[in-house]
């Protein structure tokens, strides 16, 4: 699991108590968002009819789901990033659904959701260097879903930084300029981005 906001991570582990066998769960919680000011729930998300949400899309007036240019996937923390740039420069073609949960892949509830934009080519953003993070694991299962859904897109699109030895830059400064890279690549439409390659040689520095 990967929870984007308080509710998500407070339902995620009281179906986890409540379940009626065991199963090891894994939650990925970075501090950051401990103290990010998007990182909210209402008090209504947490009592009665709500749920945990294995994808979830965020409920911003855009356009028309049939107008929709291109989905972008994440999970965790890249997904705040990405919704204040979009924000930002007044997007509304540009729609993002969030992989709550990574594993076991939530196909029927992925192909729910993707099934509202026929027309829109698909990305997976993820802020790790490519051998990192979930691309590994997700892209053929995106596909995947693509191909039963009979898509336009046949392929997911990667946008995130190239592979890697480490996860970290090393420089804070490199990170952010990686960083906003990546996001602007991600809510850009044009041909398939390239990843972000990181910066030759050694640098010193705290990291990011």
């Amino acid at each position: 699991m990967n929870c984007t906001t308080p509710a998500q991570y407070f339902h995620v582990l009281r179906r986890q108590i409540r379940r009626n066998f065991r199963k090891p769960l894994i939650v990925m919680t970075p501090k950051s968002l401990l103290r990010h000011k998007r990182c909210q729930s209402r008090l209504e998300d947490f009592t009665d009819g709500s749920s945990f949400h294995r994808v979830m899309y965020d409920d911003v007036a855009l356009c028309e789901d049939s107008q929709v240019r291109r989905v972008v996937l994440c999970s965790g923390k890249v997904y705040y990033d990405l919704f204040e740039e979009r924000e930002k420069r007044g997007i509304k073609d540009v729609a993002f659904l969030r992989m709550e949960q990574l594993y076991p892949f939530p196909r029927k509830a992925l192909t729910e959701q993707l099934a509202r934009y026929p027309k829109a080519e698909i990305v997976w953003c993820q802020e790790e260097p490519k051998n990192m993070g979930s691309w590994t694991f997700i892209e053929s299962r995106i596909e995947r879903v693509l191909l039963e859904l009979g898509s336009q897109c046949r392929r997911p699109i990667y946008v995130g930084r190239e592979e890697a030895a480490a996860p970290a830059t090393g420089l804070l400064r490199r990170h952010i300029e990686q960083q906003n890279r990546l996001v602007d690549q991600a809510l850009t439409l044009s041909a398939r981005p390239a990843a972000v390659k990181p910066a030759k040689g050694k640098s010193k520095g705290k990291a990011a």
